[in-house]
């Protein structure tokens, strides 16, 4: 399995805000929001709550799980 995420669409639909205002807004580094976007890091429960809240979306609307099957 694998977390998806809607972070960088929301961002450039909150007047294409940049990784390091939402990092500052969050109060997490740059380095934090980039890792998320890109699937190489997993947020904790509270900061992915923290996410959805500051875009006022569920945490289902921000992060999704992608089941990769191995056949």
């Amino acid at each position: 399995m694998k977390l998806d995420n809607n972070i960088r669409r929301l961002r450039f639909e909150n007047n294409e805000m940049s990784q390091e205002d939402l990092a500052v807004a969050l109060g997490v580094t740059r380095q934090t929001i980039h890792s998320i976007e890109k699937g190489k890091f997993i947020p904790s429960t509270l900061l992915a709550m923290q996410i959805a809240s500051y875009f006022g979306k569920s945490v289902e609307e921000v992060f999704s799980i992608i089941n990769e099957n191995s056949n």
